[in-house]
């Protein structure tokens, strides 16, 4: 919805759709066996050391989800190789299977126009950011700006559904679009809106597919750094 009123693609049923340039949205990309072996993974990649944390922000709050990096340890506003906010111990490697996956959610989500968007062609993911939405969280308006590429960001939402807001890149204000995002969907964005500010405005609690066995909504963001 923009801005208020129903959801884009509601009254269509959920289809493709690419709500901005450079932004797609693949519902139900990730079937169901697929999903059950993210969120395991997801539990072994939480355990410590370098395992999920809260993260502290600088002027002295905590974000309401809880976090584990791999590849990179993501700090704000930056990247390190240890979690140097948390226990201090190396950050886990970025999987494989992992990066295979984004290269070809980036390849189906562009199509033949991949060649057209910045990074997408030779798209090399190395850092992935796991986040835990317990009820109640949410995340405020934001960048991806830490990376020295401009590749496009793929996301991968398991577990309950939540209101996802994509804003515009020069700032927090309107105009923003609010999509629905239910577990198994995919969402890419890049080219001129690869940073647009974006974020999560609530979960909807119990909308996560009880064989998942999962409370709240996990989502793991897959980038390329470009820190070689």
């Amino acid at each position: 919805m923009r801005g208020g009123g129903v959801f884009v693609g509601e009254l269509f049923g959920r289809e493709r759709e690419e709500p901005a340039p450079g932004v797609v949205l693949l519902p139900g990309w990730l079937g169901a066996e697929r999903q059950r072996e993210l969120v395991a993974a997801c539990r072994e990649w939480a355990r410590p050391p370098a395992g999920m944390r809260s993260v502290l922000l600088p002027g002295g709050g905590t974000m309401s989800v809880r976090t584990v990096c791999l590849g990179w340890h993501w700090y704000p506003y930056g990247y390190a190789r240890t979690v140097l906010d948390g226990d201090g111990a190396p950050v886990k490697p970025f999987p494989e299977r992992l990066g295979a996956l984004a290269r070809r959610a980036v390849a189906e989500a562009y199509g033949e126009r991949v060649g057209e968007v910045a990074g997408a062609a030779g798209f090399a993911p190395d850092v992935a950011l796991v986040n835990h939405y317990p009820h109640g969280a949410r995340m405020g308006l934001h960048q991806d700006r830490e990376e020295r590429v401009d590749a496009p960001v793929v996301s991968l939402s398991l577990g309950d559904e939540c209101v996802f807001r994509l804003g515009n890149a020069e700032g927090r204000g309107r105009p923003w679009t609010d999509l629905r995002l239910c577990g198994g969907d995919l969402l890419v964005f890049g080219g001129e809106n690869r940073y647009a500010y974006h974020g999560v405005v609530r979960t909807l609690p119990g909308t996560a597919d009880p064989e998942l066995g999962l409370t709240g909504r996990l989502n793991i963001t897959v980038r390329q750094s470009g820190l070689g």
